[in-house]
């Protein structure tokens, strides 16, 4: 090996490497969520993994070295706040927030309540805003820190009859949060990122490519003809997280195979 193949080496793991940096994923006890985690301690980070179900996170830190467990309920504000304090207390600082928590509402816009709906907000919008001030808030006057936000194709085109009015508002919403975060803290060092799957096979997609009909769909509108498959996602995150996007802000980054691209 050549002495410049080995720099070109050492240029991309400074790149895209991740070591010594600390990260916090929420939703990461299962589906797109666990392999962020998994993916950014591959990529050399601490990562504060948060989801409500502890034991789901406790098998992952032991698989995964760098992985910190920490069970969480986002939609509680005390929950939020000592998610950030602890990956301060014990990380030192945060470089890396990935609000990847989500949940869905009912298909049909006639079917939402009004507690549901705002339910749905809480977990996909709200409780993401409020963790990015809190690590804001948290940050030293000279520090960086990306921000990823995960949105869905459902917040960019309609997908009826799968999706879901307030599951379509929460992620259209993440995406102009997105771009108003990335504005206002833009000159303080801190990047603001939306990432935006199409479809993959996760616990929120359960019976989509079991079944016969909405499996044909998918792929009969995905340019590649099928839905994603794990980890087909994850290095868009990588990429987001580390300084290999160091000059991307307020952007979106969509992942779907060409969906929203017909």
């Amino acid at each position: 090996m050549t002495d410049n193949i080995i720099e070109e080496r050492r240029m991309l793991d400074d790149m895209f490497g991740l070591a010594g940096r600390v990260a916090i994923v929420t939703g990461a006890s299962s589906g797109l969520g666990l392999g962020f985690a998994r993916t950014l301690a591959g990529a050399g980070a601490t990562v504060f993994a948060a989801a409500r179900r502890l034991d789901r996170l406790n098998t992952l830190a032991a698989e995964v070295p760098g992985i910190v467990p920490v069970q969480c309920d986002i939609t509680v504000d005390a929950d939020r706040r000592s998610l950030v304090n602890r990956a301060v207390a014990e990380g030192g600082r945060i470089d890396v927030l990935v609000n990847n928590a989500g949940t869905p509402g009912p298909p049909n816009a006639e079917d939402e309540t009004i507690d549901g709906f705002d339910a749905v907000l809480r977990v996909n919008l709200v409780a993401g805003f409020h963790l990015a001030t809190y690590l804001v808030g948290s940050l030293p006057a000279d520090a960086r820190a990306s921000i990823v936000n995960v949105s869905s194709v459902i917040g960019l085109v309609s997908t009826a009859p799968i999706g879901g009015a307030s599951y379509a508002a929460s992620k259209a919403g993440t995406l102009g949060l997105t771009r108003e975060l990335a504005g206002q803290w833009g000159r303080r060092g801190v990047r603001v990122n939306a990432v935006v799957p199409g479809w993959f096979d996760t616990e929120m997609t359960d019976g989509l490519f079991t079944n016969d009909k909405s499996a044909g769909w998918v792929r009969r509108n995905t340019m590649l003809g099928r839905g994603g498959t794990d980890g087909e996602i994850d290095g868009a995150i990588v990429f987001l997280a580390s300084d290999a996007s160091s000059y991307m802000t307020g952007q979106t980054l969509v992942v779907d195979g060409g969906w929203t691209a017909r």
